[in-house]
């Protein structure tokens, strides 16, 4: 299966019964008459569920791009899982502004957000949603359930590879819950068919459930590059192990700093290349790039949201910006970066570091109203052109063919260059030289970029990652882990809700469970330093 040509998923509806079961803050739709035990029954049913499990990072409902959504409430296309979580970890930072006043979504800059706040409500039913249907799937499936059926030989084996990454994924979003919000409800399959109140679980709790999920199903999976693209395998679940052991000291307290070397080095080994070209990992043909481990993949004529991509190609077009340059019909004005993103490029053409994509033409470095699009430069990264300047498929210029990399090879370079930093073991600073300077002699087309060994520190390497990484949505996780997120050590425009920037509250690392969840939930407790 390809899934930038998911398809066929009205069969995902059945699994939605279940879904709405579990969570009585999730308003969910459409509800059908069909149940999973007819469904299941077929095995031709089950690659299409997959896809639908897939298909809910990237879309909002059964048709696209908007109607039959999975999620009632809102506008649609801003519930986008995507959206969401992209919005999550870098409005929060120093990486991304946004002009517009939509509602609260100005409190994730100023870090003043609250437990209404309806845009980390988003995300977080889009989470549990996701939990929801990836618990159906991995439920149906059981060895005793397919004996049960009579699906034997072959389609027995393919029937398990799909249950391995339907647990990976909601691996995934579990992580993705851990991360942001930390302490959550917790609903696995082997919870009951019903109405019930989900008890609640702690962080340190959490992640050692993710880790033994991953390291079970790791054997699961089809082996590194041997799947269809746009689905997991053995390195997709290595890559989110080893992004699990890099910030383990945040979530539980102790290091695994060798754990995500020893990770990221089967990543590396597995046979990963980085691509030639900086800018064709963003292009909408970057479905043929062998440095992607594992994407949200779309699709302009299939894959159809005004979340995710289609959000990340609009909306950081405007001023004096062409949009036909980026393969679209018109910009939508939106997002910015900050001064402390451009000083990371001593020349800020990408004449030298081919990573400045910044488009400075009619912006203003500096930033005096958030809400004024020339101000702050906007950044040149997704566009819906392919390598070779042709426009997506989607004439309209409305919905990109660009995938999202959500996991690609240069992070996992950074990954094990840090974890050795840190003082892992299993590793070499050599190697990891090795590993930056590679990233470096691709960025400066050559060697006058590289960096000595002394140079290779801690400080540069969180430097490193947002030159590499920027609006990839790693940032809001890079300074909590390295203590920089919160605090007024480091500051930048508008955090904190003042143009000069001021630490905040030390809780932010989390988010707060939404109210919603909370009276729908009464045996909750919200995060500390939230009010319920």
């Amino acid at each position: 299966m390809n899934t930038r040509f998911i398809k066929n998923m009205a069969l995902a509806g059945v699994i939605t019964l279940t879904a709405a079961a579990c969570d009585q803050s999730l308003d969910i739709t459409p509800k059908y008459d069909v149940v999973s035990s007819k469904v299941y029954q077929d095995f031709n049913n089950y690659k299409p569920i997959l896809a639908k499990l897939y298909a809910g990072y990237a879309v909002t409902g059964q048709q696209g791009p908007t109607g039959r959504p999975d999620i009632l409430g809102g506008d649609e296309g801003a519930s986008n899982y995507l959206r969401q979580y992209w919005q999550a970890q870098e409005l929060t930072t120093d990486e991304a502004v946004i002009a517009w006043n939509d509602g609260n979504l100005r409190d994730l800059h100023e870090m003043d957000w609250t437990s209404s706040n309806e845009f980390l409500r988003a995300l977080y039913d889009r989470i549990f949603y996701q939990v929801a249907l990836t618990n159906e799937f991995i439920r149906e499936t059981t060895d005793a359930k397919l004996s049960e059926r009579g699906i034997s030989g072959a389609n027995l084996e393919t029937a398990k590879k799909f249950r391995a990454e339907a647990r990976f994924l909601r691996a995934l979003s579990y992580w993705h819950a851990l991360d942001l919000y930390g302490n959550v409800p917790f609903v696995t399959e082997a919870d009951k068919v019903g109405f019930f109140l989900p008890k609640q679980t702690n962080r340190a709790d959490l992640f050692k459930y993710i880790e033994s999920e991953l390291l079970a199903v790791q054997e699961e999976l089809v082996a590194a590059r041997q799947n269809e693209y746009g689905r997991a395998d053995q390195a997709a679940a290595w890559t989110l192990l080893t992004k699990l052991y890099l910030n383990a000291e945040v979530y539980t307290g102790q290091a695994k700093y060798t754990e995500a070397i020893a990770y990221a080095q089967k990543v590396i080994d597995a046979g990963f290349t980085l691509e030639q070209e900086y800018d064709h990992l963003f292009l909408a043909d970057n479905h043929t790039s062998n440095e992607i481990i594992f994407p949200i993949t779309f699709d302009g004529l299939r894959t159809t949201t005004w979340g995710g991509m289609t959000y990340l190609v609009h909306a950081p077009v405007g001023g004096n910006m062409v949009p036909a340059d980026y393969g679209i019909n018109g910009g939508w004005a939106g997002l910015r970066t900050t001064k402390n993103i451009v000083n990371l490029f001593p020349d800020i053409t990408g004449n030298t570091d081919e990573r400045a994509n910044f488009f400075t033409d009619g912006q203003t470095l500096e930033i005096k109203d958030v809400f004024t699009f020339k101000e702050g430069y906007a950044i040149e990264k997704f566009k819906n052109i392919t390598s070779a300047g042709v426009k997506g498929s989607d004439q309209t210029g409305d919905h990109p063919d660009t995938d999202y990399p959500m996991f690609r090879l240069a992070d996992v370079y950074l990954m094990y260059a840090e974890a050795v930093l840190r003082g892992g073991s299993g590793g070499s600073m050599g190697q990891a030289l090795g590993y930056v300077n590679g990233l470096r002699e691709r960025a400066f087309n050559g060697t006058s970029g590289n960096i000595t060994q002394s140079q290779l520190t801690l400080p540069f390497i969180l430097e490193e990652r947002a030159r590499e990484l920027k609006w990839e949505a790693h940032r809001r996780t890079d300074l909590i882990r390295f203590g920089k997120f919160t605090n007024d050590s480091y500051v930048w425009p508008w955090k904190g809700g003042v143009e000069d920037g001021r630490g905040v509250e030390s809780f932010r690392i989390l988010f707060p469970i939404p109210d919603t969840d909370l009276t729908a939930n009464p045996t909750l407790e919200q995060n500390t330093g939230y009010t319920r």
